[in-house]
């Protein structure tokens, strides 16, 4: 009988350890997020030190206008080899030239790449690793929109939207990534968008885009800490409105759109002070915090009193001549 009971008594007394650890591991865990969270408003206050990038290789997609092209010169200016890609070689030849007016032209490398094909992406990597060397801090920038209502929208618009704001970042991730794996220490920045996080009519499809990018880069986050490589940063970028062009004819009468310097200067400092998330403006902390505590119909109300419902009726988007 001491023989039948003794091996029931010890895989109920290994279960009730089991439970024990796991009940003290969620109080620990608790306590753990605690600390986490006061240390998240310690340094809203108290930034983190700014790492030194140079020397580093970074690679800015959608290099040839607006928030991609200014990243390419701040970094040049910080001493970082700089890679551009984007389909448009206009745009990599006016960015190249600035580059040049700023002294800057021979740590600047570009390559025209549509990143709705893969292959162009994997391409475009080898020569990169061959030309330059091992990216460390890849910026997935380029995005596309077309401002159009659901059912006004092609099919082809859509996938192309997709396409270019989420799916080449697996892409260029697993392009990149490897190296940095090997030698733990690398950044991933994905410059999403506000509309990443809060629907909006007219945005359908850009929005869907966005939401992945933000998950994508969300899940890769946890992956990495998960495979304790924690040298490997991730930063999401999620902006409102910000004046590039791209979304020329917005209405935004309540919350004024945001200048491209000031945009370019806190996605930088972001990625030097290895923030995971850059909310723009700061209002939009607050706005998706509330999002998890307020009623669906209450965030309409507000979405209704900031303008942001209305904001892309009077969309026309960016001069394809300029």
């Amino acid at each position: 009988m001491c023989c039948v009971l003794c091996p029931v008594f010890s895989d109920k007394l290994k279960d009730a350890v089991m439970d024990f650890k796991e009940f003290g591991f969620l109080i620990l865990s608790h306590f753990i997020a605690i600390y986490y969270w006061l240390e998240a408003i310690f340094r809203f206050f108290v930034p983190r030190a700014r790492k030194d990038v140079r020397g580093d290789i970074v690679l800015v997609t959608g290099a040839g206008s607006g928030i991609g092209q200014r990243l390419c010169i701040e970094f040049g200016k910080l001493g970082c080899e700089v890679v551009g890609w984007d389909i448009s070689e206009v745009g990599l030849e006016r960015t190249k030239k600035i580059m040049a007016d700023e002294n800057l032209e021979s740590h600047f490398f570009c390559y025209k790449c549509d990143l709705s094909d893969r292959h162009q992406v994997y391409d475009s990597a080898r020569k990169v690793k061959s030309d330059v060397g091992d990216v460390t801090i890849l910026i997935n920038n380029a995005g596309i929109v077309t401002g159009k209502k659901i059912m006004d929208c092609h099919d082809e618009l859509m996938i192309k939207t997709m396409e270019i704001n989420a799916i080449s970042h697996f892409w260029t991730i697993k392009a990149f990534l490897p190296s940095m794996l090997e030698k733990d220490c690398g950044h991933i920045v994905t410059v999403a968008s506000g509309a990443g996080l809060f629907g909006v009519p007219g945005q359908v499809d850009y929005a869907a885009s966005k939401f992945a990018a933000v998950g994508l880069t969300d899940a890769l986050n946890m992956e990495l800490v998960h495979m304790k490589k924690n040298g490997v940063k991730t930063t999401t970028v999620c902006p409102y409105y910000i004046d590039t062009g791209m979304f020329d004819g917005v209405d935004t009468s309540i919350l004024p759109i945001i200048k491209l310097d000031a945009a370019v200067e806190l996605i930088v400092d972001a990625i030097l002070r290895e923030k995971v998330y850059l909310l723009m403006p700061r209002l939009l902390y607050f706005i998706y915090g509330l999002r998890g505590l307020l009623p669906a119909k209450s965030m309409l109300i507000m979405g209704k009193a900031t303008g942001v419902l209305r904001s892309m009726d009077s969309f026309v988007g960016r001069n394809k001549s300029k």
